[in-house]
């Protein structure tokens, strides 16, 4: 039995491809230690995006695959997720206590944004993140009606100056909607709109936070424009249904935050098809690969297709969404799949920045 050596676990690992980054562990950058003692291997692996659920089965992999090699008895790969602060825009300072921020829009109304973000939300805490969500759609806020929050319910003040967000579900709530009454309409002007937000987002006493999911308000007016201008966001999530309406919408939504450099990490489709719950009929009934078309179109990941579902939309009514209603159906798990899919494009985005070159001018 011939001796085992680093270059030759190495090797092995290269072999795998982590389906999130797209890269092998090695080429990612993620292996921190490889202990060799003898005939037993000890790999320890570091990921950049939650993936409480995923790590396991990945370690498990791996595992088998150093065990087959050539003078290997016994290996162990450990894996550990460590979420770090990845750079928004330059110009912007970042907010206190959290790491990341996700915009979660749509050029329009009406498409299931919000039940992106709250699921979106909820899934990235059940893959281990510290999570926040504030409600922006300050004409239609429905965050605390998605997290079960009462009627009602109004948050502490911490030292006359900031608001402590309420918890539902283990992730850090905060609306406009908890400030003001459910019935009484906002008819403020989009100056008074966009001070109010930045006042939310600015003076929250978030705990910590991994990540902190903006529910955006539908278009890409003032509102928009001074969230995206003001709040450092690590990358945007476009959520659109596959009819041709919504995506030419959609498609305004990217040149938005392609215009103020904010990254679009991908494109969530909506309605995508319809299952006949007494036949089992497949049908499109917003037209089919809309979603595929503006990712390609654009160059981005189409990172989930979501069935129009009934259940989806009592789930999130009753204030608790699928993630946290039905955690095992294959509706939940098409959101943990989004919520690893935005983490790790958020650390390949920052990868990208920093590969790129500075371009000097000279009079030479």
């Amino acid at each position: 039995m011939s001796a085992v050596n680093r270059a030759a676990v190495e090797a092995v690992l290269r072999q795998y491809t982590d389906p999130y980054l797209n890269q092998d562990p090695v080429s990612a950058g993620c292996v921190r230690a490889i202990d060799i003692q003898g005939d037993r291997v000890t790999v320890r692996l570091e990921l950049g995006y939650a993936a409480g659920l995923f790590k396991s089965g990945w370690a498990q992999v791996l595992q088998t695959a150093v065990e087959g090699l050539d003078g290997v008895a016994s290996a162990k790969v450990e894996i550990d997720c460590v979420i770090a602060a990845h750079k928004a825009q330059a110009q912007i300072s970042g907010l206190a206590n959290v790491k990341n921020v996700v915009a979660v829009a749509s050029g329009k109304g009406g498409v299931g944004k919000s039940t992106t973000a709250a699921n979106l939300a909820l899934a990235l805490a059940r893959e281990g993140a510290r999570v926040g969500i504030l409600d922006a759609d300050i004409y239609g806020p429905s965050q605390g009606i998605m997290f079960g929050v009462a009627e009602g319910t109004r948050p502490k003040i911490k030292d006359q100056k900031w608001f402590v967000p309420i918890e539902s579900h283990g992730v850090e709530v905060m609306s406009m909607a908890f400030l003001t009454d459910d019935n009484t309409p906002m008819v403020w002007r989009g100056p008074m709109v966009s001070g109010a937000l930045l006042q939310l987002v600015t003076q929250t006493d978030w705990g910590n936070l991994d990540y902190l999911v903006i529910d955006m308000p539908p278009g890409t007016g003032d509102i928009q424009l001074t969230l995206a201008q003001k709040v450092p966001v690590a990358g945007a999530v476009i959520v659109t249904t596959p009819q041709d309406l919504a995506l030419l919408d959609a498609r305004k939504g990217v040149e938005m935050f392609r215009k103020v450099n904010i990254p679009v990490l991908g494109v969530v489709e909506n309605m995508a098809v319809h299952i006949c719950s007494n036949c089992g009929h497949a049908e499109h009934l917003f037209g089919e690969g809309g979603g595929e078309k503006l990712a390609s179109q654009y160059g981005v990941e189409l990172l989930a297709s979501l069935p129009l579902s009934m259940l989806i939309r009592e789930q999130a009514d009753g204030g608790k969404p699928t993630v946290i209603a039905e955690p095992d159906s294959q509706i939940a798990m098409v959101y943990q799949e989004l919520a690893r899919h935005v983490g790790a494009r958020i650390v390949l985005q920052e990868a990208v920045s920093q590969a790129m070159p500075n371009i000097t001018v000279s009079d030479d």
